[in-house]
């Protein structure tokens, strides 16, 4: 059975502790700075291997020194859910060891 999608209360809720985070449209997003395009790669590689592991994937892209993930549940219509949320800690915790902001 798929994830409920989240109130907007619950999506609101969760992204106060994810800074970086925010609620646009029907996904939730952010953006981060990195200090080459080689640490943005390698950030890139580090989230592709978070998405297999959770089997949940987002819209990833990369531009020269930056890194953008948009995420929402195609099977929950398109909604944000709490696999969303959790891919976005995920991809919070390990921000800072690449030197991402």
């Amino acid at each position: 059975m798929p994830d409920a999608p989240l109130s907007q209360k619950e999506i609101e809720d969760r992204l106060r502790e994810l800074p970086g985070w925010v609620l646009e449209g029907d996904r939730i997003h952010c953006t981060y700075q990195l200090r080459s395009h080689f640490a943005a790669v390698a950030f890139v590689t580090h989230i592709a291997s978070l998405q297999e592991e959770l089997n949940h994937h987002s819209e990833l892209t990369l531009g020269y020194n930056t890194v953008r993930l948009a995420v929402n549940t195609h099977s929950a219509g398109d909604r944000v859910t709490a696999a969303d949320c959790e891919l976005a800690e995920r991809v919070s915790a390990i921000a800072s060891s690449h030197g991402a902001g």
